[in-house]
């Protein structure tokens, strides 16, 4: 049986901290199934300092990672997507491009840890809870027998995954 490799995009507004970590995550938990993309619908321009410092201190390799935007994956030369996840309200909330590919599309909202105003290490903390959040639904979703599910299953499932919490979670001030 020939593996096909899954075109996943994680979506927020700036695309600076939350859809980067989720690209991150994915493409550690995927397993090579996975090809993980993020993008914003009104990017910064430069990954928020505090992901880069999460993502480096949980080993993984930064090259390439870019803050842009979500029209780069609405072109008719992009690659076609599976999977479209909007990781934060307000890009839930905004009319999206159409994408190449008939994605999948689910709401996997998660607070925003760059507006948290506090001291260094209680940011860098929101900030590994923030991950954590997200690397938990993406462990569950990358260990789905996607094949044995249709459609309507799918989508069912991409809303219980995305509705799920840490137990430990607590609210971002």
């Amino acid at each position: 049986m020939v593996e096909r490799e899954y075109h996943v995009l994680f979506l927020c507004t700036g695309n600076s901290a939350r859809s980067i970590m989720a690209e991150c995550a994915i493409g550690r938990w995927g397993r090579g199934n996975f090809r993980g993309y993020s993008a914003g619908s009104h990017p910064t321009g430069e990954i928020n300092p505090m992901t880069l410092r999460v993502l480096r201190d949980l080993h993984y390799d930064l090259a390439g990672l870019r803050s842009k935007s979500w029209d780069e994956f609405a072109r008719v030369d992009s690659p076609p997507l599976d999977f479209v996840f909007t990781v934060c309200d307000q890009a839930a909330g905004e009319a999206c491009p159409l994408w190449p590919g008939r994605p999948i599309t689910g709401h996997w909202g998660v607070a925003d840890p760059a507006s948290f105003a506090g001291p260094e290490e209680a940011k860098r903390r929101v900030f590994l809870r923030i991950y954590g959040e997200l690397e938990n639904r993406i462990k569950i979703f990358t260990s789905l027998r996607l094949e044995t599910l249709d459609r309507y299953a799918l989508e069912q499932r991409l809303g219980e995954i995305g509705k799920l919490r840490l137990a430990d979670e607590e609210p971002v001030r």
